[in-house]
C-alpha cells in the first residue's frame, strides 16, 4: 500500500495533521516513538477547552479522535530512515526495518533540549521549574521564583516572568550573559541577579525550597523558571534537504511546505514561534491543508 502521507512525530502537531488528513479521507500512518518531549510535564496550559490537561490525557483524546476515521492509522514505530524513492514517492524505514512508502511527508518530530548545567535540575523540571512563563506562569503567580540562565535569552525571559511575579531572582550559573544596561533595567525593578555558580538545589518530591551557591550563599524559592537550548530531534530534514533558518528549524511556508517538494513540516520542528500546544497543533493542521490541497491538484492535473 502507498500512502498519501506518512505523518513522523506524534505530538500536537502531528496529530492533528493526522486528524485533517483522516477526515480528508486520506491514507495516513502517523508514526510515534512514544518519548514525548512534554512527558515531565504534569499539565498543559493556554489550549481553550483543554487548559489544565495532561500531556498523557490529550494524546489519548486525540488518538481517540483521530481512530474514528479509518484511513487514517497511528503505529508506535521510530523512524530510523526517510528517502526519496522516486519523483512522486517516499520511503520510510523503521528501527525495525520495515518499509512504507508515501507520497507526502509532514516532519512533526519536535525539538530536544538540554538544561542548565545545574546537579539535580531535573528532579524540579516539569514540577516547579517550567521552561514557559505562558505555559506556567499563572500556577507560580506572586511567588519568590528563580530563573535559571545560561543563555542570552535570560533577560527577556526575566522580563516575561515579572508579568507573573515580581519576587524574581536570575541566576547565571557563574556565566556572564546579562548587558550592563539590562542589567540596570532589571534591577531598577527589584530582579536580583546572581553570577555565582549554583551547587545545587534542594527541596522535596520534585518541589523547589532552596538555590545553594559555591560561595556558601542560598536563596528560599518555591519555584521558577530555566532557559533551555533546543535543537531537531533528528537530521531527517538535512538528509532531504530541506532548508534551515539560523535556529535550525525548518523552513516553510504558509501551508508547511518546505522547499523540497512532497516534504512539509510542523510544530516545533520550525523554531518559528513560541514552543506552546495549541500553535503545534494549529500548524499540524495548516500542513494537512497543504497536503492535501497539493495532492488534489496533483489529481486533477
Amino acid at each position: 500500500m502507498i500512502l498519501d502521507c506518512a505523518i513522523i512525530g506524534g505530538g500536537p502537531a502531528g496529530l492533528n495533521a493526522a486528524l485533517v488528513l483522516g477526515r480528508a479521507r486520506r491514507k495516513v500512518i502517523l508514526f510515534d516513538n512514544d518519548q514525548p518531549r512534554n512527558a515531565v510535564t504534569h499539565e498543559s496550559h493556554g489550549f481553550i477547552t483543554r487548559d489544565g490537561v495532561s500531556p498523557k490525557a490529550f494524546r489519548d483524546l486525540a488518538h481517540q479522535d483521530i481512530r474514528k476515521y479509518p484511513s487514517a492509522e497511528i503505529k508506535k514505530l521510530k523512524i530510523a530512515e526517510v528517502k526519496r524513492e522516486s519523483s512522486s514517492l517516499f520511503k520510510l524505514v523503521t528501527h525495525e526495518g520495515t518499509s512504507y512508502l508515501s507520497r507526502k511527508i509532514i516532519i512533526a518530530t519536535g525539538l530536544k533540549e538540554s538544561l542548565p548545567n545545574v546537579n539535580g535540575i531535573r528532579d524540579y523540571y516539569g514540577k516547579s521549574l517550567f521552561s514557559c512563563p505562558y505555559c506556567d506562569g499563572w500556577e507560580l503567580r506572586e511567588q519568590p521564583l528563580v530563573l535559571i540562565a545560561e543563555n542570552q535569552n535570560a533577560s527577556h525571559l526575566a522580563k516575561m516572568i515579572y508579568q507573573w511575579s515580581h519576587d524574581l531572582v536570575i541566576c547565571t550559573n557563574g556565566n556572564k550573559i546579562i548587558s550592563e544596561t539590562d542589567e540596570q533595567l532589571l534591577k531598577k525593578k527589584g530582579i536580583r541577579i546572581k553570577e555565582e555558580r549554583i551547587i545545587h538545589l534542594s527541596g522535596s518530591d520534585g518541589k523547589l525550597e532552596t538555590v545553594v551557591f559555591e560561595d556558601g550563599t542560598e536563596i528560599n524559592r518555591s519555584g521558577g523558571f530555566v532557559t533551555t537550548e533546543l535543537k531537531p530531534a533528528n537530521d531527517f530534514a538535512h538528509s532531504l534537504g530541506c532548508e534551515v533558518n539560523k535556529s535550525g528549524g525548518i523552513i516553510v511556508d504558509a501551508l508547511g511546505r518546505t522547499n523540497v517538494d512532497g516534504v512539509y513540516a510542523a510544530g516545533d520542528t520550525t523554531l518559528a514561534g513560541p514552543s506552546q500546544l495549541i500553535i503545534a497543533a494549529s500548524e499540524g493542521s495548516r500542513a494537512a491543508a497543504g497536503v492535501n490541497y497539493d495532492l488534489t491538484m496533483e489529481e486533477f492535473k
